[in-house]
């Protein structure tokens, strides 16, 4: 089992290319599969509002699109970062707003799609994503159950390829009470899927629990540095918490095992030690009946196992015992 991690930068390079490109060397760095930025050509019109979290960290003096165009990196800009990536030995990833970004991204190559919350229900660019037949991750913040039943669909229906569920809930930050893990098994038991969790919850414990519960996909934004000016850096984790996120992932990954139950090659040297076996419960002659009161189970487990207490129980010592001895039938 391999979980795929996607480190989220979004808009937390704040319109800056050396911040962006350190947040690459972060990413990398914590062992992330992928870096994932936002690619938006013109996705917000001018009479868009801002949400109340953008309001609360970035002010309610301007619109959404006057943020939005303080944030945006230009597409020579997402090709340079693509290319830094390359390098830095990361694979670039990018969320398309706009129909003009989806057809940019495709030019690059990506392996699949990250379509967000927003787009669940813009038939135009489902359809645009569908015609280039990749894979598809999807979050499914804001959609109630028919929505996303109607946005699958018309994916399938128009070429694309595999599609990935991710649960997440679109308010920056979660509260733990919104994050209903548990819909992820709703997600996968309807629409036989793989499922996983696009996470905004402040820490790392709920990507952890999520990995343990089957999610395939944790997607988690990070920050350099959670006090910086813009909307998503509270809702972010820095970089020893991306780096400790996946490092506990990872040994989630190996202690969930293969489920089968047996008894380890290291459990096994250990059966002696913590077994027992039928001993004297006090000093016995040879030829007194072997009865509660004399005989009892303690470890080692080297002896007559104490599952055969009943077979046991009646027969005669064939020899004397000491206190404590294990009581041999022969």
């Amino acid at each position: 089992m391999h979980t795929v991690i996607i480190a989220e930068a979004g808009v937390n390079h704040n319109g800056d290319m050396d911040l962006a490109k350190k947040l690459i060397d972060e990413a990398k760095n914590a062992g992330a599969d992928y870096v994932k930025f936002q690619t938006a050509v013109n996705p917000t019109s001018k009479y868009a509002p801002k949400a109340e979290y953008q309001k609360r960290e970035t002010g309610a003096d301007e619109t959404q699109l006057q943020m939005a165009l303080k944030l945006r990196l230009t597409l020579d800009q997402h090709y340079e970062l693509y290319e830094y990536c390359n390098k830095a030995g990361i694979s670039y990833l990018s969320t398309a707003f706009d129909i003009d970004s989806v057809h940019f991204l495709d030019s690059l190559k990506l392996p699949f799609w990250k379509i967000p919350s927003g787009e669940i229900t813009n038939l135009p660019y489902l359809l645009e994503i569908a015609k280039t037949h990749k894979s598809i991750m999807m979050s499914t913040g804001m959609a109630e159950m028919d929505e996303i039943e109607t946005a699958m669909r018309i994916l399938k229906e128009n070429g694309s390829g595999d599609i990935t569920l991710l649960q997440c809930h679109t308010d920056y930050p979660t509260l733990m009470e919104n994050v209903n893990l548990r819909a992820m098994n709703t997600l996968a038991d309807t629409f036989k899927v793989p499922v996983g969790l696009s996470d905004h919850s402040i820490g790392i414990e709920v990507p952890i629990a999520a990995v343990a519960m089957g999610a395939a996909v944790i997607e988690k934004h990070f920050t350099l540095d959670r006090n910086m000016y813009g909307p998503d850096h509270k809702a972010s984790i820095e970089p020893e918490g991306l780096k400790a996120m996946i490092s506990a992932i990872r040994n989630i990954e190996v202690a969930l095992g293969d489920g089968q139950k047996v008894c380890s090659p290291l459990e096994r040297k250990n059966i002696i030690v913590a077994r027992k076996s039928i001993v004297a419960k006090r000093d016995i002659k040879k030829g007194e009946e072997l009865t509660e009161e004399n005989i009892t189970t303690k470890r080692p487990g080297n002896g007559v196992s104490a599952m055969k207490w009943f077979e046991v129980l009646g027969t005669k010592a064939v020899r004397d015992f000491g206190e404590d001895e294990l009581i041999c039938l022969e």
